[in-house]
């Protein structure tokens, strides 16, 4: 199996959300904001092939389907779907994926599923034999959510995958499509049922995983979150999540998994370390995957 690091269209956010309580003057050190107080960040996809005999995609990062005016209003930078130039890239195309592992369907993480906005155009489904697979929870959050984050979600695109017949809904740890080479790890506190993908490494005797790495998602969006007290304004239950977000450190540093980012603009994989002080954090930074072995 080999692993990708696939970029997607960037954004430009605000700061002070993306960093919750941290001052200003404390988070402006670890990524320097513009005029506007906006930080970069990446919107990073994972391509492994192949996974359970599959091409995988997990996350498709937040696309070109909107219109130009929102499209500015949400710090997208770029007008094309650099998703699909970044898999050409790779030698792929979005034809050739069997599968999307989605987080959660916020529309920075899910939006990528969809063609390019064209003005007087409805919304369609890219990946056409693709398998969407995504938790129950985060599913049923997408079709009724709250009105908190009602704006994250793509209104279009629950009946397009409903529609598609190829809506995978997961419950518990492995799913149908991957089998047992990938593991889902879950957390509430970003937003309900958010689902953590870790390609599972090698086993042993007792069936416990150990190496592999892990798809962070919003539980860790980057380096800079690893950091316990480090949460995001969008977060829905900030102190569930730093407990969350312990929990999940701990296993992975203790089975030696290591962290996978789709926000972080300069970071793709690291490893998780702790220092005596008991204060999380990442060495072996690796800033791109390229035809990588997940043991490499």
């Amino acid at each position: 199996m080999k692993l990708w690091s696939i970029l997607g269209n960037s954004q430009r956010l605000d700061g002070g959300a993306m960093f919750g309580n941290v001052p200003r003057a404390m988070w402006a050190k670890w990524i320097a904001p513009d005029e506007l107080n906006r930080i970069p960040l990446a919107c990073r996809a994972l391509l492994a092939s192949p996974l359970n005999g599959r091409t995988v995609l997990f996350e498709t990062g937040i696309g070109a389907f909107f219109e130009p005016k929102l499209r500015e209003r949400y710090g997208v930078v770029e007008d094309r779907h650099v998703l699909l130039d970044s898999l050409a890239a790779a030698g792929f195309s979005h034809e050739d994926i069997d599968a999307v592992v989605l987080s959660h369907l916020h529309f920075d993480h899910a939006g990528g599923l969809l063609a390019p906005w064209q003005e007087g155009q409805p919304p369609r489904l890219l990946f056409p034999k693709a398998r969407f697979i995504v938790s129950a929870a985060a599913w049923e959050r997408a079709k009724h959510p709250h009105p908190r984050d009602r704006a994250s979600f793509i209104p279009e695109l629950v009946p397009l995958l409903e529609q598609s017949g190829r809506l995978e809904l997961v419950r518990g740890e492995h799913c149908e499509t991957l089998g047992e080479a990938v593991r889902f790890h879950y957390s509430d506190g970003h937003t309900p049922g958010l689902m953590l993908a870790e390609i599972v490494g090698h086993e042993d005797p007792a069936g416990v995983g150990h190496g592999g790495l892990v798809f962070c998602a919003d539980l860790i969006p980057g380096r800079p979150w690893v950091h316990l007290p480090v949460t995001m304004g969008y977060d829905r239950y900030p102190e569930l999540l730093i407990d969350e977000k312990r929990r999940f450190l701990d296993d992975k540093l203790a089975r030696g998994v290591r962290l996978y980012f789709t926000h972080d603009p300069e970071c793709a994989l690291a490893r998780v370390v702790r220092d005596d002080k008991g204060r999380y954090g990442t060495d072996h930074e690796v800033a791109e995957l390229h035809a990588r072995a997940l043991h490499a």
